[in-house]
Formats: structure tokens, sequence, C-alpha cells
């Protein structure tokens, strides 16, 4: 299905190695796994993109309740559709793996959990975070009293500033604290 991982050679291996956190092992499951994802037809993997539908069928994200906007953030599509080229796919597992270090794992959960993108995490942000994280439905929503009373002492424990938002370092100095992050930050192929 697809091209293999043969069309790999070994200069664009050692040069993926460099440029990420993967080792080659791991760059080498990475390009069968996003073959698997083309179309039949396509011989050239490397530029391709596959849909963000299809990367969401995969096991490792299909659970994840931020699939999509990890999609959005990897993406380099021009069309902001979610779409992964095998490098985009690359700097996700990267990003993804236990070898990233906190700064880069801290820079792209910030990045994920800024839903509208404006560089902060707001309280719209933090309630779409919260929704996230508790699974959104009528069983499991927050009160509004509820919300607002966490998202009040989010921003009580991380807005050093008080400018009613985190910024990326104040996130980092929140995460800094959070000796699990770095363990829970990640998707294995």
């Amino acid at each position: 299905m697809g091209t293999t991982a043969s069309q790999l050679d070994k200069g664009m291996l050692s040069e993926y190695q460099e440029l990420t956190f993967l080792t080659k092992q791991e760059i080498l499951l990475a390009y069968k796994r996003f073959s698997e994802l083309l179309p039949k037809e396509e011989t050239n993997g490397l530029s391709y993109r596959i849909p963000m539908n299809a990367i969401l069928e995969l096991p490792e994200l299909k659970t994840n309740p931020f699939n999509k906007r990890i999609c959005m953030v990897f993406s380099t599509s021009d069309s902001h559709d979610g779409s992964l080229s095998f490098d985009d796919f690359l700097d996700l597992l990267s990003a993804f793996s236990d070898s990233a270090t906190l700064e880069i794992k801290s820079h792209y959960a910030f990045r994920i959990f800024d839903f509208d993108d404006d560089g902060t995490l707001g309280r719209q942000d933090l309630e779409k975070l919260v929704n996230c994280l508790t699974g959104g439905t009528v069983d499991t929503s927050l009160t509004p009293e509820e919300m607002k009373q966490l998202i009040d002492n989010i921003l009580e424990e991380s807005d050093i500033d008080k400018d009613g938002t985190v910024n990326l370092s104040e996130f980092q100095h929140v995460i800094s604290r959070s000796p699990d992050f770095v363990s829970s930050f990640k998707i294995v192929l």
C-alpha cells in the first residue's frame, strides 16, 4: 500500500534524526505508519498530505481529546485543514516523544490549548481545555458557577502578571512544577 520505507535513503534518515528527537528506528516506523495511510496510487509519500480525518483514525490519536487541535497545530497546510505531510507527522511525533525536552513539550502543549491561536490562554481557551479533559458531556460538564470558579483558580495560580490570561512563559512556569507532565505528554507508535 503506497510507498515503502526504502524511499527514505540514509541521507534523509540521518537528516531527520538530526532535526528531531526520534531515533532512526522510530523514523522508519513513522514512515511505515504514514505510508499505510497513503492512497494505493500515491507514489511519493514524502510530498503527500494525509487528510486530518485519516490521521485521526490512528489509534494513538483516535481517543485523544485534543486530536483535532494536535493536527491543526502541527499542520503546515496553506489551507489550514489539519492535513499532515510526512515532515509534519515527524514534527508531531518528535514533540510527543520521550526524548523531547520540557521546553519543547510545554511550547506545543500551550499551542494546542490556545484554541483561538491568539498567543494566550484566556477564559474561553481554559473553558474549552476543561471541557476536553472532562469529556464535555452533559454528565461530566461543570455548572457555569463551577467552571467560573475553576478558571478563577487556574488564573489565580498561573497568571503571574494578572492580565487575565496565561502567556507561554507563565504556562511553562506552571508546567515546570508538574513532575508528571513530561511523561504524560507523549504519543508512542
